[in-house]
């Protein structure tokens, strides 16, 4: 249609959407949009996803800004339906994960009366949002729709709202489409290139933490994971992915320093601090990746950091970096590349060896027998013999997860989706969304028996639409993260009963949805549990573990405390 014609605002934005390449919206129907579904439903180009619950929604569309080099979209209601999606934007906002989120309100004649579920979203989302774009005038639609995506995807990544009020979508308006902006990118100085090169080359004891905007230039250039392979043998550095995003780095390659997530075991954190430089690639830098503000230090590291991020506003914002380079990570392994590499001293070759010696041996699939239920260890190596290599794993909130990345050998190629700020509820929207981008992939899982019944229901979006993912419930029967904080802030106090859950059967659980349902109680169960749980292909699964309480993490455990080997 060209842009002299009249339609009504609800057919521009569906228009918009479809020019910004977006083949799929998450929702829970609300009546405040109706008007815009019902004009998405009539041009049937992009596919409604129905889910159960706000958060699910959110949560699916923040998992889609991360599997293609597009912004995620969700479409709530006003007021309630708003509030249970802030989560995901709460998520989205700190995990720098670009999403765009439509917003229904109330008509625009009842503003300002406290009409029924009227909230002002500009004061609301003001702390977790990049920008809250008000749309009341129907020739702004598209426009809004453009800035929206364009604010989203551009430098730091982030969650974006459009609000929409109710009586806008019928009004027609002549504007014109607006097209997607093109994206402005910062390159590298030379200068900056070359004192890097200096810095690496003169360096004894480097360390190079990946992180991720890395995600992002690897779905723009599929190239970008062999790049950054490459740059690692080529120049001899160990490469550390950091917190949960662990697939940017094949863990069993000999350049592997180590994962660089919460709480780094003391072994690994006690060499990896012999550093005498340390390249943030691409990775924001937050407290779980610093180990609480103490490596780097906040504000003066104690070793010269060298911060690569597309976004000056972020570089020097926490941390004082020795050289700062607002851009893509990927553009400066490509300058690297192209660069003459450091001679491979013996020191830096022993240095590489043995960080990637230790992070090994953590790996290495080897636990203790737990009096009061699974050790879920032996879970998550079984799994670990049945991932395929482009396997899509999801991992929900919560203490089991140090399991998934301590046993699991992650590898580019494969997809790893979480909430990196700890937003429990992620894990299994998350997989659903997965499985919705890429159907046929095997999808898997992680969640405990906390998170998965904060939003475990959208196992009845994933019966809808056809999705199978595997869901692996780490049911320790309470809030073990939490558990676990107690007992080591307080442990003479009793801490079990403030945690502690009643919880279903769940694999009967999932089986009331049309799901099959698998039991494991014991590690004589492990291989031919796990075993029947790959073998369904045409449904989705919940595996049902009943895990140990003692075993408060990978590393932990309530009846020693001290830290594990």
């Amino acid at each position: 249609m060209s842009g002299n014609m009249s339609r009504t605002a609800a057919r521009l934005i569906a228009e918009s959407l479809e020019a910004h390449g977006i083949d799929q919206i998450f929702c829970v129907p609300g009546e405040s949009y109706v008007g815009l579904t019902t004009a998405l439903a009539e041009r049937n180009a992009i596919r409604l996803i129905v889910c159960r619950h706000e958060s699910g929604a959110g949560f699916m569309a923040a998992a889609d800004g991360r599997l293609r080099p597009r912004a995620g979209v969700a479409m709530v209601s006003r007021g309630p339906g708003l509030s249970n999606a802030m989560v995901a934007l709460h998520s989205a906002y700190h995990d720098a994960t670009p999403m765009v989120m439509l917003i229904g309100q109330v008509e625009r004649a009842e503003f300002g009366r406290q009409a029924l579920q009227e909230q002002n979203y500009s004061r609301l989302l003001c702390d977790v949002t990049k920008s809250v774009i008000e749309v009341n005038e129907p020739a702004q639609a598209s426009e809004a729709i453009a800035r929206a995506f364009h604010l989203a995807e551009s430098a730091t990544p982030g969650p974006v709202a459009v609000i929409l009020p109710e009586d806008l979508f019928d009004e027609e308006t002549d504007a014109p489409l607006s097209a997607p902006r093109p994206r402005a990118l910062a390159a590298p100085r030379a200068a900056d290139l070359a004192r890097l090169a200096d810095m690496l080359d003169r360096a004894l004891r480097p360390l190079v933490l990946v992180g991720g905007a890395f995600i992002s230039d690897s779905l723009a250039d599929p190239a970008a994971s062999e790049d950054l392979r490459h740059l690692a043998e080529r120049w001899m550095l160990p490469i550390c992915p950091t917190h949960r995003r662990p697939q940017l780095f094949d863990t069993s390659h000999p350049n592997h320093g180590g994962y660089m997530g919460i709480r780094v075991p003391p072994p690994l954190l006690e060499e990896m601090r012999k550093a005498d430089l340390m390249l943030a690639l691409g990775e924001r830098l937050t407290d779980t990746v610093s180990q609480g503000y103490r490596f780097p230090r906040a504000p003066e590291p104690q070793l010269p950091l060298v911060h690569v991020w597309p976004d000056a506003d972020e570089i020097g914002r926490v941390w004082r970096p020795e050289l700062g380079l607002a851009c893509s990570p990927h553009e400066v392994i490509q300058a690297l590349l192209a660069a003459d590499a450091p001679k491979r001293t013996e020191s830096r070759r022993a240095w590489v060896a043995r960080l990637h010696s230790l992070h090994r041996g953590l790996m290495e699939p080897r636990w203790d027998p737990v009096p009061d239920g699974l050790n879920f260890a032996a879970i998550v190596c079984e799994v670990n013999r049945h991932l395929a290599p482009d396997a899509a794993v999801t991992s929900d909130a919560g203490n089991f997860g140090s399991f998934v990345h301590r046993y699991l050998d992650f590898r580019p190629g494969q997809i790893f989706l979480s909430s990196v700020v700890g937003a429990m509820g992620s894990g299994v929207p998350m997989a659903v969304a997965a499985a919705l981008r890429h159907p046929g992939r095997q999808v898997v899982a992680f969640v405990g028996d906390g998170g998965v019944l904060m939003s475990g229901n959208e196992l009845a979006t994933a019966r809808q639409y056809g999705c199978n993912p595997i869901m692996i419930v780490s049911d320790n029967r309470m809030y073990g993260t939490i558990g676990m904080h107690t007992h080591m802030r307080y442990p003479d106090r009793p801490f079990m009963e403030a945690t502690r859950l009643t919880n279903p059967d769940f694999a009967a659980w999932g089986r009331a949805f049309g799901a099959e349902g698998i039991t494991i109680r014991d590690e004589s169960e492990v291989a031919e549990g796990i075993d029947a749980a790959f073998a369904v292909k045409t449904r989705p699964v919940v595996v049902h573990c009943t895990t140990s309480a003692l075993q408060m993490s990978a590393w932990r455990r309530y009846d020693r405390g001290e830290h594990m080997p």
